[in-house]
This record gives C-alpha cells, structure tokens and sequence, in this order.
C-alpha cells in the first residue's frame, strides 16, 4: 500500500462488527506506538487507513452527500480529517475544510496529509463559521488525549457544529469527551455516528458519553492481531447478543425445582408495586418459584392478578425467618423495603443467610444510612454470591459523595463500590457498569435506551437477577452479566414501539420472547 496516495489504498470497508475488548486512550496509544514501531506501519499510513474507512462510512451513510464541511485541530486526528477531505474531494463533493489548530503546529504525519491535500487544489480556512449548505460536518478536531475543559474558540466551534442542521460524524470519538471516562469536558461534539480506529475506548459506552457517539462503528486499520496481546484488557462490553449464549434448552424431564426458588423481601406499607414487579420478573426469566414477604397491609392482594406468585405477610423479622430456612436458592431484598424499622429488621435477618443475594434500593439506603453503618461491615453484604445495584443516587450515598462526582467518572465509582464491599456490583444507569469481586475486568452493557428511565424499572432487573442466580450451578459473574443484558435488551425490543410513555411492565413480554429466542 502507498501512504502517499489514498487512491491506492486497498477498500478496507468499515464495519458494525463491535469488538467486546475496550481499552483506555494511553493502552490505544500504545497499540498505535507498537505498530508503527514494532511493526513498521508508517503513522502516516494509519492516518490514511483511517480516513479511507471513515469516508467509507460517510458513502454508506450519507450516498447522496455533495457538500461536507470538515473541521481540523491541531494533532493527529487532523490528519485524518485531511484525508477525508481529499478523498471527497477527488470523488466530485464540495468541501469546506476549517482549521482551528495552527497548521505548523501539526505533527509530522498530519502535515503530510495535510500538503497532499494542499496540493490536490484543496483550500483550508480559519474556522469562523459553518456554511449552512453543508449536507455533512467531519469532526477530526481533538481525538483520545484531552483531559482537559474545551474553551475559547475550540468552544464556540464546537457549539456552532452542534447547532447546525447538517449531521456530524466524528473521528475516533467526539471532541470534548473524555476517551476514558466518557465525561463532557466542557462542550463536546454531538454526533450523528462516530468511527473509532484501533481499539474501542471505554469511555464511548457510558454515561454521557451515550448521548454524544450517535451510532458507533470500528476499524482496527488492519494492524497485526498480536498486538493487542500488549496489554491487560480493563474492560469488556457486554450485550444480549453474546450473553444469550449462556441460555440453554430446557431439559424434557425438567420440573419446577429444576428452576430455582427466588424470594423477594420488600414492599412496606403502602409500597407494594416495586415487588410485585420484581416478582413477576423473575417469573418472567424462567425462575420455578417465586415466594414474595411483604407487609401485611397488601398481602392479601399483591398476587390477585398474578396468582403464580406465594405472597407472605410479613410483620417481624421473625415471621420472615421460616421463609429463609425453606430451600431458597436466592434472595431479592430491597424493592420497596422502605428504610423504617420494618425493613431495617427484614435486611439484618435477610444477611445472615448464606444463599445467593440481590441488595437492591431501599436495602442500600439503609446500608448507607449512617445510623446502620455497621451493616456494611456485616459479612452478609460481601461475598462473591452477592450482587449490589445501585443507580447513581444510591452510588452517591453509599460512597459519601455527590450524583455529579459519581457520573463524572463512573469506572471509578464502580471500582470504589468493589473494593469496599467486596461482591459484584452492577452501577445502574446509561451504560450500565458491572464489577465483579477480584480484579476481574469491568464491563459495560452496550443495550439499553432512555425510555428505560421511568419508574420500577430496576425492580425488574432486580427480579431477573435473582431469577438466574437461583438456578442450579448458576456461575455468577455470568448470571449478573446475563441479568443485565436481557434487561436492557427487552427494554429496547418495547422501545420499537416508542420509548416515551414505556413503562417497566413492558418489559415482560420482550423478556420471554428474548430467553425464547422468538425474537
């Protein structure tokens, strides 16, 4: 291949194949530095491999574009955005190239692109303004290294890109998110799609960063698969796709003990909707058995219209007890557990058990109250049959922190909530993180859609959670895995039918369609 013409760059078409290793922007670096290096790939090849399948993408997304704009800054991801202007350019498309970087400042391998561009009859201007007339915005302004707020001009570029009416696809990841993290420094680009080179960053998959990579496409620029042996992976994503894997034909001779008995302890008075919802979800995903212990006040209706559920009236602590001894392959404690006497007495009965356990809403609360401190040091909280799922506000108290430190990186937040109390970790929200005990690597749930942000919710999660860590030889990192990605996966198979006014009861049906492979 010669780098110095893209004509002659073989088709390297780009994919939505999506890679489950994710790495952090210094481990890409590093593949990058390995390649050129090691194995001799000139940077300014890569450079051109990238903006060969970047407007490839760009041909397959937008076939009909005449008019793009692409906006420069001053490292390497420029040089891509070069290439991508010369390669429109010779294919007959009007382009606007803008710079906000100062041209000499650009490294070697930028430049060079930069001059074939130059030299094809290319014109480059400071950026000022965004022709309205352009059908497409090219972001190749900042790349993987900021790690610090985006101001000025670079600011007000960045707002005026999102303000147009043109799309805009971003090189590698969006200008002003952090590769990392996925935090907003500042501004950041919104992008329609977003083509990331080399390796995945981990920080496209979460939190805001949700908002901002559009769809996510990848190319690894065809470097030597050994490389990526070089480092230790951080992090995994996780979807239904692979996870359904994991589900296995039922047995002929299979009958209702084969499946698992999931106990569900919450719902004081006047709460008793977060565990019929967490009931039935784990109906739903397969369990043999559902028994709920809730308050007296509602037992009597709780299952009137789900008959299948054994609902419990539960006053103390002690009547729970007989519950525990029976042969319960795991508990759901927490959904509407509510943080009184009641339930506090509920939660210290339900940790001395030794069976698989999900610690879920009000159950955190109270772990995180001050005035029940000690349960955290309880062993019933830690183990490697324990799950926590908090959602960022819980996140928050459990840590003694603010909502805004815990979003601002969430890698962090989950790591934290590991090492403290030493079980898997599910960190509830856009992108939901998983941590398991050890060092085992994170993952990130890649499913998942905002019409999931509405109310009980997580109660179905916790239901399918206890679901598949009650089966028999359930291996748990996988079932916490699984539990989650099914989740996330039926709430975007009830999304086609629109994500405002979803409700977590939606959920069901896409749940045994999905453990079914009907869809």
């Amino acid at each position: 291949m010669n780098a110095q013409n893209p004509d002659n760059l073989r088709k390297m078409p780009s994919t939505d194949h999506m890679p489950y290793a994710l790495y952090t922007a210094q481990q890409v670096r590093q593949f990058d530095h390995l390649a050129i290096d090691k194995y001799h790939i000139p940077g300014s090849e890569l450079m051109a491999r990238a903006g060969q399948v970047a407007f490839e993408l760009v041909l397959q997304k937008w076939p009909g574009v005449r008019h793009i704009t692409v906006v420069t800054g001053s490292g390497n991801n420029a040089g891509d955005g070069y290439v991508v202007a010369l390669l429109a350019r010779k294919k007959g498309i009007q382009v606007d190239l803008l710079e906000l970087g100062e041209r000499q400042r650009l490294s070697e391998d930028a430049a060079h692109h930069a001059n074939l561009y130059i030299d094809a009859g290319g014109d480059c201007d400071d950026f000022e303004k965004i022709n309205p007339a352009t059908q497409l915005i090219v972001d190749a302004i900042l790349g993987t290294g900021l790690n610090t707020p985006v101001k000025g001009r670079w600011a007000r570029a960045i707002h005026q890109m999102n303000n147009a009416a043109a799309p805009v696809l971003a090189l590698d990841i969006p200008s002003g998110l952090h590769a990392d993290t996925g935090a907003v420094m500042g501004v950041a680009v919104k992008a329609a799609a977003t083509i990331s080179f080399i390796g995945l960053k981990q920080g496209m998959f979460t939190g805001c960063a949700r908002e901002f990579c559009g769809k996510i496409s990848f190319h690894a620029l065809d470097i030597p698969a050994r490389i990526y042996a070089s480092e230790i992976l951080g992090c995994r994503r996780v979807d239904w796709l692979k996870q359904k894997l994991q589900v296995t034909q039922r047995h002929r001779t299979a009958h209702k003990g084969s499946f698992g008995h999931v106990l569900i302890v919450g719902g004081c008075r006047g709460y008793s909707g977060a565990v019929k919802l967490a009931a039935e979800a784990a109906l739903r995903a397969g369990a043999g058995l559902v028994s709920v212990a809730t308050h007296s006040q509602h037992a009597a209706c709780l299952n009137q219209n789900r008959p299948e559920m054994m609902v419990h009236a539960i006053e103390s602590a002690d009547q729970l007890e007989p519950l525990l001894l029976k042969h319960v392959s795991a508990v759901v404690v927490g959904p509407g557990l509510g943080q009184g006497k009641w339930g506090l007495e509920l939660l210290h009965k339900v940790l001395q058990q030794s069976c698989p356990m999900v610690i879920d809403a009000d159950a955190l609360n109270l772990i995180a109250a001050e005035k029940t401190a000690a349960l955290s040091a309880l062993s019933g909280v830690r183990g490697e049959n324990r799950v926590m799922t908090p959602h960022p506000g819980e996140a928050a108290r459990l840590l003694g922190c603010s909502v805004a430190e815990i979003e601002a990186d969430r890698f962090k937040t989950i790591s934290e909530l590991r090492h403290k109390f030493d079980c898997h970790v599910v960190l509830k929200g856009a992108g939901s993180l998983i941590a398991s005990p050890g060092n085992m690597p994170l993952a990130v749930c890649s499913d998942g859609n905002p019409g999931m942000a509405t109310g009980g919710m997580g109660d179905v999660l916790a239901g399918i959670l206890g679901c598949f860590m009650a089966q028999p030889q359930a291996e748990m990192d996988d079932a916490v895995k699984s539990a989650v990605c099914l989740h996330s996966a039926a709430g975007d198979v009830a999304a086609e039918r629109g994500e405002i006014g979803m409700l977590a009861s939606d959920l069901f049906g896409p749940i045994r369609a999905l453990l079914n492979r009907i869809i």
